[in-house]
């Protein structure tokens, strides 16, 4: 195995070991907030905490990782996160859970840029996608397993996925310690000059302005429309078809799987095939289609094959957009990347606050706004990405 390929399995791991512990802490929470004599609303703040968290500090950590190198970053939020999920466990009071929910996002965020600048650096453009696809599929099973791991480890004890989603993290830091190379070269590293501070707001709206603008605009719809289908799907189930927890369960497995079979197996042969910009182009139009599908779905297999059309439409998007905005960028990977992230973690955000408002008007209305704001996306990057597949196939 060459050390490019090594070092992108290891990358792989690091991040599925994030995502892991995201995902078991999913089903755990409200449990913990109901011991501690709280209620929804403490939970949803609970839950809102991190995301902000994310989307504040990625762009942070990203722009550190342009001065110091990736490796001391990369480590930095690995152990933090080891460290908070220790803490989860050991809670014993709601400031506790807030303290530690809070304190996880400011260092889980520096992983994902950290993880995506590194592919930047140490991988040939006509390579990256395949390797953001790789990291994206990470991600997608760390969702999968993670909540079916929390729930069962629950059973014993509500504190024990959190102290199993440390140890691994530890296992990652050992790896990334003893077997990551430094990708950023000393030569290559911004300087620490006083009016370059790590908050260069001055930058980040350069690069918002800049061609890649659009491009977090469209990560920001594509993450938008998939929190709002994941968000309200349990409630939408149960209230039109009468499912149970198995079948939502069965539901988001096959939007995980698919997440993750499209990012890590399809994203880079397809991107390479036919350019970051037809992906994004065909990804947007698809997943609108998809939403219109779960609509007129009535039984179960055609309820699975929508989910499934959905999953797979969204799961190409981000790849190709994470590739496409480290070509275009102008300003340092770190800083673009985690630009990116946060456009991620906002619509995070706001995915579900969407859902969730509209599905108490009326239940097919999430659906409804999620297939046009997928529809808007397409229309955008139809206009603005026009030729980008044509320059692609130049530069290859």
């Amino acid at each position: 195995m060459n050390t490019s390929k090594r070092n992108l399995y290891i990358l792989t791991f690091v991040l599925f070991v994030v995502m892991l512990g995201y995902g078991i802490v999913i089903p755990i929470l409200p449990f913990y907030v109901e011991n501690l004599g709280a209620g929804g609303t403490e939970l949803g703040f609970l839950v809102a905490s991190y995301a902000v968290m994310r989307l504040v500090c990625g762009p942070i950590w990203g722009s550190l990782s342009d001065r110091v190198g990736r490796k001391p970053i990369l480590m930095i939020g690995i152990l933090g996160y080891a460290v908070t999920m220790v803490w989860f466990g050991l809670a014993d009071e709601l400031w506790m859970l807030f303290a530690a929910r809070i304190l996880s996002g400011v260092l889980s965020s520096a992983t994902a840029p950290t993880t995506m600048a590194y592919i930047s650096d140490s991988t040939p453009e006509k390579e990256r996608s395949g390797g953001m696809g790789l990291l994206g599929a990470a991600s997608g099973i760390g969702t999968i397993v993670g909540p079916a791991l929390g729930g069962l480890l629950a059973g014993k004890s509500l504190s024990l996925p959190f102290f199993i989603a440390a140890g691994m993290s530890l296992l990652a830091l050992l790896l990334a310690w003893w077997f990551l190379p430094e990708s950023l070269p000393k030569e290559s590293r911004r300087k620490g000059q006083s009016d370059e501070g790590i908050l260069d707001v001055r930058l980040w709206l350069q690069a918002i302005r800049s061609p890649i603008g659009i491009l977090f605009t469209l990560t920001f719809i594509s993450t938008s429309g998939l929190m709002i289908y994941a968000s309200v799907f349990g409630l939408y189930a149960l209230d039109r078809y009468g499912f149970g927890p198995e079948e939502v369960g069965v539901m988001m497995m096959v939007l995980g799987l698919v997440s993750a079979i499209g990012q890590g197996g399809l994203a880079g042969p397809l991107t390479r095939r036919w350019g970051e910009a037809a992906i994004i182009k065909g990804g947007m139009l698809a997943a609108a289609v998809g939403f219109g599908f779960l609509l007129l779905a009535d039984e179960y297999v055609t309820i699975l094959l929508a989910t499934a059309f959905f999953g797979l439409a969204t799961a190409l998007q981000i790849p190709a957009l994470s590739s496409l905005t480290s070509r275009w960028a102008t300003i340092p990977q770190g800083i673009a990347m985690g630009l990116s992230n946060s456009f991620v973690s906002l619509g995070r955000i706001v995915g579900p606050l969407i859902g969730g408002f509209f599905f108490d008007i009326n239940m097919l209305l999430p659906y409804l706004g999620g297939a046009a704001i997928m529809a808007v996306g397409f229309a955008v990057s139809l206009v603005t990405l026009r030729g980008q597949s044509l320059e692609y196939a130049r530069v290859k």
